[in-house]
């Protein structure tokens, strides 16, 4: 029990020697300094020690506004900055009253704005072999002046800066940093990395650290396209083409099929690499456009595909006609269709049936016909498909000329004789040949061949004007003569060899007659009568 005495007594005189430690004093949270970032909320705390009942009060060095509101709860009291902004850079004091001591403690309230990350903006794709400048910014930073930026591709660093310039200015800035570089192919997939740092720590720590990673793509604008076209570019209708195209690039380029419209319009067809048209018609005939394309550009490859159509419908216009009169003119036009357009040649057919060449224009003019220009003239139309031809007769007429009429044996014969009247008319086509004998009574057509007329054991009657009229389209020509038909009675000097023939054969006939009548006489008178012994005894 004394003991317990001993030590109540010890402890007593240990309270009394604490409460007496306790003395009035003042405490602040964060002690001494703070970092505020614009835009954020802060709160400053002051609380006493030993005072149950204290008066709180608080303000700036230079006795600004506080840009905050206090709160004061039994022993502590906090100043609460919502937003905080420039205004609320200053040192704080908080001043604690208890009874008639009076106690103060400061609070340096420094303010930042880091508030992003870096962004990362090219001037341009990154395309191989081509410059591009890459730039860095950093927006909304406070203080600046203690800003450091670096650029790296991959490990390698490329750009450090600071920003060390002095200013006064209290302001939200935005930093940057460019760097030019010309890319290449292995830069495909490295990592381009912008990273800031802001020093506003004055002591040793660690700065305030952001970074922007952005992985590289980079490119190869189309190029080198090709097109492969089977079977061929030259096709016949109805044939089908297969047309395949390429083209290099990074990414690899999309492949677009168009065709050519007027005015360079393009009507796209296909997305794929190969492009196949089937029964082909002649309107399919053009140009077709592959091209290549990425993100940053295209190329592009043209094929002409001909769909050939052999000639045909070949026809030939004749101007003025094709029957024309001897040193008129004439055009012979002729068309074909086909694809591609036919050529023409013109040619003239011989008398063999070969064909003499004379003019591949698509007119062909003779000027001052002859009769000789008269024939079959061909036209044909070409080109790699085939041949279409036309042929045209060309008749060059000309007046009938040169007419000649005869008669034959004479103009004057006897009658019962045989005459022939004919009639001729130089060598000029298609001419007609009328033989008449005219009278007063009227003209009598002649039945002729070939223009000759026959008219056996003539006779009186037959005599007079014969007229022979040779005529064609062109013109005719007359020509006349007069046949003289004589009878037999009225000829006196007539002696034709038949009555010769008689006269001599009479002549010997009758003294032949009478020396048989005397030998008979004489032979009954002597009852015999003996030729040769008759002649014997006159010689």
């Amino acid at each position: 029990f004394g003991k317990m005495v001993v030590i109540f007594g010890a402890s007593n005189i240990f309270w009394m020697v604490f409460a007496a430690s306790q003395a009035f004093k003042i405490e602040t949270s964060p002690e001494s300094r703070t970092l505020a970032q614009i835009g954020d909320s802060i709160s400053l705390t002051c609380s006493t020690i030993g005072c149950e009942s204290p008066t709180f009060s608080w303000r700036t060095q230079i006795d600004s506004p506080l840009n905050g509101k206090v709160r004061n709860e039994g022993t502590k009291s906090t100043l609460t900055m919502d937003p905080v902004s420039f205004e609320n850079e200053h040192s704080y004091l908080c001043t604690a009253t208890c009874g008639s001591e009076k106690l103060e403690k400061e609070i340096q309230v420094e303010i930042y704005s880091f508030p992003k990350d870096p962004e990362i903006h090219f001037s341009g794709p990154l395309e191989v072999g081509k410059q591009v400048t890459v730039r860095c910014f950093i927006p909304d930073v406070y203080p600046f002046d203690r800003l450091e930026m670096d650029l790296l591709k991959g490990d390698y660093l490329m750009k450090n800066q600071d920003f060390l310039e002095d200013t006064d200015k209290k302001s939200l800035e935005t930093k940057s940093l460019e760097e030019t570089f010309t890319p290449v192919k292995e830069d495909t997939g490295k990592t381009l990395v912008c990273r800031a740092k802001l020093h506003i720590d004055k002591t040793d720590s660690a700065p305030k650290e952001r970074e922007t990673i952005e992985e590289l793509q980079v490119y190869i604008s189309p190029k080198n396209t090709v097109i492969s076209v089977h079977p061929s570019t030259r096709l016949q209708e109805g044939d089908s083409v297969t047309m395949t195209c390429s083209s290099e690039g990074l990414p690899t380029p999309e492949i677009f099929w168009n065709k050519k419209l007027d005015k360079e319009n393009l009507q796209l067809l296909s997305g794929n690499e190969t492009l196949t048209l089937i029964a082909m018609r002649v309107e399919d005939s053009g140009t077709y456009v592959c091209e290549g394309v990425n993100t940053i550009g295209r190329s592009r490859k043209e094929v002409e595909l001909i769909v050939e159509v052999a000639p045909k419908e070949t026809t030939v216009l004749v101007s003025p006609s094709s029957i024309l009169e001897e040193g008129s003119s004439v055009n012979m036009t002729c068309f074909s269709d086909g694809f591609p357009t036919p050529m023409i040649l013109w040619s003239r057919q011989l008398s063999n049936g070969d064909l003499q060449q004379l003019s591949e224009n698509t007119t062909l003019t003779l000027i001052s016909t002859t009769v000789e220009d008269s024939g079959i003239y061909v036209c044909e139309g070409i080109n790699q498909a085939g041949i279409s031809r036309k042929e045209v007769e060309l008749i060059i007429q000309v007046a009938p000329k040169d007419i000649q009429l005869t008669v034959f044996p004479s103009e004057s014969v006897k009658e019962g004789d045989t005459v022939i009247i004919s009639c001729t008319c130089g060598n000029v086509p298609e001419t007609w040949i009328i033989l008449k004998k005219k009278a007063e009574t009227g003209d009598t057509v002649l039945k002729s061949i070939d223009g000759a007329y026959t008219i056996r054991k003539v006779q009186l009657e037959d005599a007079g004007v014969y007229e022979c009229e040779s005529k064609n389209e062109v013109g005719s020509q007359l020509r006349s003569l007069t046949l003289d038909v004589k009878g037999r009675d009225n000829d006196k000097d007539y002696f034709s060899p038949e009555l010769l023939v008689l006269y001599c054969a009479s002549s010997l006939i009758i003294p032949a007659i009478g020396m048989i009548i005397y030998f008979a006489r004489k032979a009954n008178m002597k009852g015999s009568y003996s030729l040769v012994e008759a002649q014997k005894s006159k010689v």
